[in-house]
């Protein structure tokens, strides 16, 4: 049986409130590591919002389609793509000799009182912060210069 690799092409998603708050989640395989919504591409042609919608659902439980406030609120592709060394405890998840990743940055507003459910395969814990502090929390650096971004993404 040949072994499934990861695609080297991903997106993150910071998931974000009217108040700048942000949801970070921690991983079950790296306890005090805590970021944003991340995952690959399923398939080389699957759509970078589909990748985005569907990591969303699985890792907090939220469907895109069911946020609302009046009106439905988009995944926002922020046109930004992040170039980076994988580290090494998950190079083994790719094909060998892959050691760089695309991220492509996506922004997703909620209302605060949205119900998030983990998957606890993959995350042991939620919170929402202050995106500053969100930001000084992440352990990912391209995850923190995102969020860092995200005041001017809205003016």
């Amino acid at each position: 049986m040949t072994p499934t690799f990861k695609i080297p092409e991903s997106v993150l998603v910071v998931i974000y409130t009217e108040a700048l708050e942000v949801l970070l989640i921690e991983r079950a395989d790296q306890p005090g590591f805590w970021q944003s919504v991340t995952g690959s591409k399923d398939t080389a042609e699957e759509a970078l919002s589909t990748t985005a919608a569907r990591e969303v659902f699985e890792e907090t439980g939220i469907r895109i389609d069911d946020v609302t406030r009046p009106t439905p609120r988009d995944l926002h592709d922020w046109q930004l793509a992040n170039d980076y060394e994988i580290y090494p405890v998950w190079r083994h998840r790719y094909a060998p000799g892959v050691t760089r990743n695309t991220e492509h940055v996506f922004g997703l507003l909620v209302p605060r009182d949205i119900a998030i459910t983990l998957s606890p395969r993959e995350h042991t814990a939620h919170v929402w912060l202050p995106y500053h502090r969100a930001a000084d929390q992440c352990f990912s650096p391209s995850n923190a210069e995102a969020i860092l971004q995200l005041p001017m993404r809205l003016a």
